[in-house]
C-alpha cells in the first residue's frame, strides 16, 4: 500500500498528502517520501499466512469505556498470532488514525511489553479507525475497523 513515509521517524501519512511537519518528530515537508510498498497488506486476506497472522493488526473496539464516561475505547493487538517482543525482532510502534487522519502513536519496548496498545475515543468520534503497526524486521502492517 502506497503512503508517504516520514525517513527521520518512519511515521506513514495514509491520507494521500504530505504534512507541513511531521506529526510525530516535527521533521520538516522535505523528510517525507512517497513509497508504493510503505504499508504491507495481506495477499489474500481470506487466507492469511502465519507470517501475515503475526504482522497485521487486530483491533477491538468496545463501544464504552470502563475509565472514562462517554468514551469508546480501541484496542489493538499486534497479530492473531502472538507477534514476538524479543531484543531482535519487536513491534516498535503502533500508530492509531481516524478516517486516515493521525492521532496518536504509541511506542513499545521490547522484552517487558507485549505488542498491544489502546486509546480513547470521544463519544463524538467516528468513522474507520487505521491502525499501523512497526515491525523493526518487517516493516509496517494495517489492519481497520469501524468505530
Amino acid at each position: 500500500m502506497e503512503g508517504n513515509v516520514c525517513k527521520v521517524c518512519k511515521f506513514i501519512s495514509i491520507d494521500g498528502t504530505i504534512p507541513e511537519k511531521c506529526p510525530v518528530c516535527g521533521s520538516p515537508k522535505s523528510a517525507f517520501e512517497e513509497k508504493a510498498d510503505a504499508i504491507k497488506t495481506a495477499a489474500d486476506p481470506a487466507g492469511l499466512t502465519d507470517f501475515e497472522k503475526k504482522h497485521i493488526p487486530v483491533i477491538k473496539v468496545m463501544q464504552s469505556c470502563g475509565l472514562v464516561d462517554g468514551c469508546h475505547d480501541v484496542n489493538v493487538k499486534v497479530g492473531e498470532i502472538k507477534h514476538p517482543m524479543l531484543v531482535e525482532h519487536f513491534i516498535t510502534f503502533i500508530d492509531f488514525y481516524l478516517n486516515r487522519s493521525f492521532l496518536a502513536r504509541v511506542h513499545l519496548t521490547p522484552v517487558k511489553l507485549n505488542s498491544a496498545a489502546g486509546i480513547h475515543f470521544s463519544a463524538e468520534s467516528s468513522g474507520k479507525v487505521s491502525v499501523i503497526s512497526n515491525c523493526n524486521q518487517h516493516g509496517a502492517w494495517i489492519g481497520d475497523a469501524q468505530l
